[in-house]
């Protein structure tokens, strides 16, 4: 076997054992039992948000240091910091543990970077895109399989939530001992590069951040990857925040203690997800002239679909609908980062894509704070929130509609005309 494949497979595992957590569809009807002394608000309106402060915070700072670190250490890291928070979530009851625990989640998610950096500084670029595939299929798999065991021994009471958090534990635990076998990265694209390996520190330094500068002004003066990004970073926050408090507005939909499905939504999700992925790698489109209304179009679908689940009573409604606006986002997210990928280095993509992200959570941070912080915004129950979201939504899809019709107007006036030299597009605007 190739050295790169063993790598892959190495990292899949990982991939595999980090998602397989099927107590998370299941963490704030945990988080209300009867185990923990909680109440709904210091859960949503204290706790909550402040995982979502702490991502952005230590997003900014692994971002700064995943390639000075070369990746392996912060990949332990990740695993590390999901032993700790699995360990609390089942330990801990009060509502100290629980904001230590949001804490600590913040640094969770923010490792990641460089779990999906890792493998760019392992393989040559021949095999990016194979690598890649490999990767984001683990993920996918193990997210999968999380929502099915989860929701079978929850459907079949052989376990209740809090003992599905020790199948957690067990799997980051069994992830972060794999992370100990993953090769070290001898190099890196900025601080450890071939040719700066016999440089000063200082000269080192001021190179990395050169190279930094170079990639970002070639990326971002670009206006198509600009656009795309804008629409990546906004639709990306909108999405974590419908999946972030989902579960407190099933709760709030359900007047009964009827079975729910959590589990199999969040299997479902993923699968449907990926194929709708799959078929955006297929399809024949001309995204340079008509991206921006289908970026619009889709915006307003997913808006409409979030105010209809905010005022719903039918929870298997709710089901539905978010389904349907995951996979809308699957889909378009899909084709946003082709887009942004083909138009720039690929020595780039750890870092425009890890800035999108940060942008990404700034908004995330934004809205938390408006809508659901006590003391610092309105606070709103789950239904109010809902409609914030959908409205968001909805304000996008305005935005890039606009933006959309601009462009297929100009699109239209600038038609094919006979040369000697062949088909030529030619403008009939002023120049």
């Amino acid at each position: 076997m190739e050295q790169w494949m063993k790598i892959s497979l190495l990292l899949c595992l990982f991939g595999f054992l980090k998602e397989m957590r099927p107590s998370e569809p299941f963490y704030y009807e945990f988080l209300i039992g009867p185990t923990k002394d909680l109440t709904e608000d210091q859960i949503l309106k204290e706790a909550y948000p402040l995982g979502t402060y702490s991502n952005l915070v230590c997003l900014v700072i692994l971002f700064l240091i995943t390639d000075i670190c070369r990746y392996k250490p912060l990949i332990i890291l990740l695993g590390l910091s999901g032993i700790v928070l699995w360990s609390l979530l089942v330990w801990t009851h009060d509502f100290a543990g629980l904001m230590i625990l949001e804490t600590i989640y913040g640094l969770f998610r923010a490792s990641e970077v460089a779990y999906y950096s890792y493998i760019y500084a392992k393989v040559d670029k021949e095999h990016y895109q194979k690598v890649t595939s490999h990767t984001r299929g683990a993920i996918l798999a193990g997210r999968s399989m999380s929502g099915v065991v989860g929701q079978v021994v929850i459907s079949t009471n052989v376990l209740d939530y809090e003992q599905l958090n020790y199948i957690s534990l067990a799997s980051v635990s069994a992830a972060t001992i794999w992370a100990f076998f993953l090769p070290p990265v001898s190099q890196s694209l900025y601080f450890h590069s071939d040719d700066s390996k016999k440089q000063p520190l200082s000269k080192k330094t001021k190179s990395a951040f050169k190279l930094m500068r170079t990639h970002f002004i070639n990326a971002f003066t670009n206006m198509n990857v600009l656009k795309w990004s804008v629409w990546w970073a906004l639709s990306t926050c909108g999405y974590v925040q419908v999946e972030a408090y989902l579960q407190p507005l099933y709760e709030t939909i359900q007047a009964d203690d009827s079975n729910i499905y959590n589990g199999a939504v969040e299997a479902i999700i993923t699968l449907l997800g990926f194929l709708a992925a799959l078929l955006a790698g297929y399809l024949k489109f001309d995204w340079e002239i008509k991206g921006e209304l289908t970026l619009g179009i889709f915006s307003l679908i997913q808006g409409a679909l979030v105010v209809v689940v905010s005022q719903t009573e039918y929870l298997f409604l709710c089901y539905g609908f978010y389904i349907v606006f995951g996979i809308l986002y699957h889909f378009m997210i899909t084709i946003a980062s082709a887009e942004i990928a083909k138009r720039i280095d690929e020595d780039s993509y750890g870092l425009i894509f890890g800035i999108n992200m940060f942008v990404s959570l700034v908004f995330n941070s934004i809205l938390t704070a408006v809508v659901a912080t006590e003391g610092i915004g309105f606070a709103l129950e789950p239904r109010g929130q809902y409609v914030v979201y959908g409205g968001y939504h909805l304000a996008i899809s305005l935005v890039f509609m606009a933006m959309g019709i601009r462009t297929c107007v100009v699109g239209r006036k600038t038609k094919p005309v006979a040369s000697g030299d062949g088909e030529k597009r030619k403008s009939i605007l002023p120049s």
